[in-house]
């Protein structure tokens, strides 16, 4: 199976579709009027539907189990053709689309054991995807456009050249995934005074996003937090609510971050944590959903 334990879980959902073709009219009638010999051909499809739905980890071997939160099946008869929609909701780390065409594949193939004794042409057409949301399909709403960033590193040995900085490097390599293209770096020590510097200067030189990394634990020497907080005009605890929560899955010790977020005039501020693991995952819990806050800012002025 494909590694999905950095992902998110997020709401997704799918509608596939699937076409039994009959050959007269007089096999529909039957169908309407519910008449097939061997029962309603809608609701033993609609069980079997169900059924597929809840068993697709059991026969497609990389499809992961997963929590169905909702399945609906519905039927549409045009001429002589039966159209089975099956529509599923989850919230979890990966996608329903097969889940769904599983579950109309299933149900399509009831129709047709059902059927057949009463017409020797029935057909199964077109199975496939109509619809699917969540996931990647819905980071593409999220773009980076022509926003300016910046990646500080607050570490005292990285600045006096003990050690190499891998943090920083990571979040820079991440957002240039996303799509960014103007993005500065630099290392500092850790010092108050020396962050609250940095974060003035790209607030002058009209940075959108600020990304300080390190200096958000416990030791005496961490002071991001406290350095930056009496900058913020406009807190956004949800955001590393979410983050620390993301870690919290995956290292107990998350909970000792004591990162913050926010606005500093119409800069976005984030915190992370020092290590090159702790800020590629914050990175994966946060973005591209974070980049929103800049099309509501937008919004309002143009609005």
């Amino acid at each position: 199976m494909v590694n999905i334990t950095h992902k998110s879980s997020t709401l997704r959902k799918a509608i596939a579709t699937a076409t039994v073709k009959t050959s007269s009219q007089a096999t529909i009638d039957a169908v309407r009027q519910r008449k097939v010999p061997k029962g309603d051909i809608f609701e033993f499809s609609r069980a079997a539907a169900l059924f597929g739905v809840k068993k697709t980890s059991d026969v497609i071997p990389d499809c992961h189990p997963l929590p169905v939160e909702y399945t609906a099946v519905t039927y549409e008869i045009e001429d002589l053709s039966i159209i089975i929609s099956v529509e599923v909701h989850t919230i979890y780390k990966t996608g329903v689309e097969v889940e769904a065409m599983h579950g109309a594949s299933v149900a399509a193939l009831v129709m047709y054991d059902m059927l057949k004794p009463i017409d020797k042409h029935v057909e199964i057409r077109n199975i496939r995807l109509l619809e699917k949301q969540g996931g990647k399909s819905d980071d593409k709403k999220f773009t980076s456009g022509e926003l300016k960033a910046a990646v500080v590193v607050c570490s005292d040995t990285v600045h006096q050249r003990q050690n190499e900085d891998t943090s920083g490097k990571i979040i820079v390599q991440k957002l240039e995934e996303y799509g960014f293209t103007d993005i500065d770096y630099v290392v500092v020590p850790d010092e108050a005074e020396t962050i609250q510097q940095a974060l003035a200067g790209y607030k002058t030189n009209k940075s959108d996003l600020v990304i300080f990394t390190g200096g958000t634990g416990v030791s005496p020497r961490d002071v991001t937090p406290e350095a930056l907080q009496q900058m913020i005009d406009r807190p956004l605890p949800g955001v590393m609510e979410t983050a620390r929560a993301y870690g919290q899955e995956r290292i107990k010790t998350s909970m000792l971050s004591r990162g913050i977020a926010g606005f500093s005039g119409e800069t976005l501020v984030l915190t992370f944590p020092g290590s090159q693991k702790g800020a590629a995952e914050y990175m994966q819990s946060l973005f591209p959903q974070i980049l929103h806050v800049f099309e509501v800012k937008e919004g309002k002025r143009h609005g």
